[in-house]
């Protein structure tokens, strides 16, 4: 594939079996990338990648992936970089809501994995991808963050101080890296509710009814609907591309017109 508006560019995109990253994924690839898919779900990464492979072929790759393990971080940056001939992209996608529990009934076990998938992944991911990104000479971070990162709600308390740390760390880098001469960018997308598995303990309370759980996510949401999980990726395109060159450390809301009110 010649063509395309990140042709010939190479990211390793985390959490990349569902949801979000694999939107992200075939987005990419449709625009030229080459794609290393991350993930605790090997089978679900590998399905990705042979589904992607059949229209783009040797375009995917696959790994097993513990984001929160500063050692699986530099063997998949190492596989990536070798597998797809270097890295100048990074999306820092893999993420969990954790349990919805208020201050006082919140558990330092439940706390803790949600910092480690959320932000230090983050870190460590920033940190063992940054070589190669430079080496690319005009390399991206995309550090997807939420709503819930610049807003806050009871019951979301691991999640929303998560969130917020990774959009205020997003732009920490990229004042390093501007600082240091480095052609490496770093942004942080904000999405507000998105049709993945992260609305699912929302479903639940809803008592399994999905359309009328989205439907009551829906109604705080000037545009009156959640989003779908290309509006996220169109924005990750953009960031991920060279349209985007002289942006960095700025925050993008996906939230249909929520944090304007």
């Amino acid at each position: 594939m010649t063509g395309g508006r990140v042709a010939g560019k190479a990211a390793l995109i985390t959490g990349a079996a569902g949801g979000l990253g694999q939107a992200m994924a075939r987005m990419l690839v449709r625009e030229g990338a080459k794609v290393a898919l991350s993930d605790l779900d090997l089978n679900g990464a590998r399905a990705l990648a042979e589904a992607i492979n059949v229209d783009h072929p040797g375009m995917a790759f696959a790994y097993e992936h513990d984001v929160t393990r500063e050692d699986d971080w530099v063997r998949v940056v190492d596989a990536a970089v070798q597998d797809m001939g270097g890295l100048s992209i990074l999306v820092n996608n893999a993420g969990i809501g954790g349990q919805l529990l208020w201050a006082e009934q919140d558990t330092l076990e439940n706390w803790r994995k949600v910092q480690a998938i959320n932000l230090e992944s983050v870190m460590l991911g920033c940190k063992h991808a940054m070589a190669p990104l430079r080496a690319s000479g005009a390399g991206s971070i995309v550090n997807i963050s939420s709503i819930a990162g610049l807003a806050a709600a009871p019951g979301m308390g691991a999640y929303n101080a998560t969130k917020a740390a990774v959009w205020l760390y997003t732009k920490t880098v990229a004042l390093e890296c501007a600082k240091a001469g480095w052609n490496v960018r770093a942004n942080s997308v904000h999405p507000v509710f998105i049709k993945t598995p992260i609305l699912d303990p929302f479903v639940a309370m809803a008592g399994g009814d999905e359309a009328n759980a989205h439907e009551k996510l829906a109604r705080g949401i000037p545009l009156k609907r959640i989003g779908e999980p290309d509006d996220v990726a169109y924005c990750v395109l953009y960031l991920a591309s060279d349209e985007s060159k002289f942006v960095t450390g700025a925050e993008f809301k996906i939230d249909g017109g929520l944090t304007a009110q």
